[in-house]
């Protein structure tokens, strides 16, 4: 999660914006999906890595013509199933056509079309004492946004410290590529649907609370959600202020697992952001 100050500007923070008064500690986020019942992948055989199907790996591929290169996805370290499809939308979601679903227990985000139908994307979303639920609109978007650790953070942490003036919008930004910034009314909540550097933390649960999209999916979500867009996400989390306060934080990506046994890897434990 990030404070990361938008193109429009927020009134003051409510009292559900991290109660009591403690430190947010805020760390660090268009294709055509590809037509109906394409398989994501097949396995050859024993042993063999997944053959990708040529949808996915076209949608997921190299993006050249933005400001910064975005490098494809390697899509044998991600779920097939948090990858970007058209799908029923679940019979338990009542959304409008163009509402953002985001359901953190299954690590989907859902932009509700007509029928009953949605895109579903693949995310990662905040660990324990992070998760927030509620309602919410798209008041600001940024493209390459600029990343601005807390004061909190840049006290304790040398890496955030390097960054008193934001951190410039580039591939080592933890923002990644887009970010859509939700608001209360007026309020900022400080959580965000962003980019990531880190792909294979998608279906995982591990941020400080933003919504994590791999960059192809937050670019191609920035397309088609305008200002005004309404977004709900499920659950009834609330950020544990004791939690917030004690993260470590840290201003630059992870390192990536060692591990590339395939889309099962086990992240390194101090992810972040």
């Amino acid at each position: 999660m990030n404070d990361t100050k938008p193109l429009k500007s927020a009134g003051k923070l409510s009292r559900r914006t991290f109660m009591i008064g403690l430190p947010v500690v805020l760390a660090a986020c268009q294709t055509t999906p590809p037509p109906p019942g394409l398989a994501p992948n097949a396995v050859t055989g024993p042993g063999r890595a997944p053959q990708i199907d040529q949808g996915f790996a076209s949608m997921y591929g190299p993006i050249t013509d933005e400001p910064f290169p975005i490098a494809a996805i390697d899509l044998t370290k991600i779920n097939p199933r948090f990858y970007r499809q058209v799908v029923d939308l679940p019979s338990s979601i009542n959304a409008e056509p163009g509402t953002i679903v985001i359901d953190p227990y299954n690590h989907f985000l859902y932009l509700a079309f007509e029928n009953n139908t949605a895109l579903r994307y693949g995310v990662g979303v905040g660990r324990e004492g992070f998760a927030w639920s509620g309602d919410a609109t798209i008041q600001a978007k940024q493209q390459w946004p600029k990343w601005h650790p807390p004061k909190e953070m840049q006290a304790r942490d040398p890496a955030a410290a390097k960054w008193p003036n934001g951190m410039p919008g580039g591939p080592g930004n933890p923002l990644g590529a887009r970010a859509l910034y939700l608001y209360q009314g007026k309020v900022d909540t400080l959580y965000r649907i962003h980019g990531t550097t880190q792909p294979w933390s998608i279906g995982k649960s591990l941020s400080s609370g933003c919504i994590r999209m791999m960059n192809q999916d937050i670019i191609d979500l920035y397309n088609r959600a305008p200002i005004g867009t309404k977004v709900k996400v499920l659950g009834n989390a609330t950020p544990d202020p004791v939690a917030v306060y004690d993260s470590k934080g840290g201003a630059v990506p992870d390192p990536e697992p060692s591990s590339t046994a395939g889309y099962g890897t086990t992240p390194p434990d101090n992810v972040h952001g």
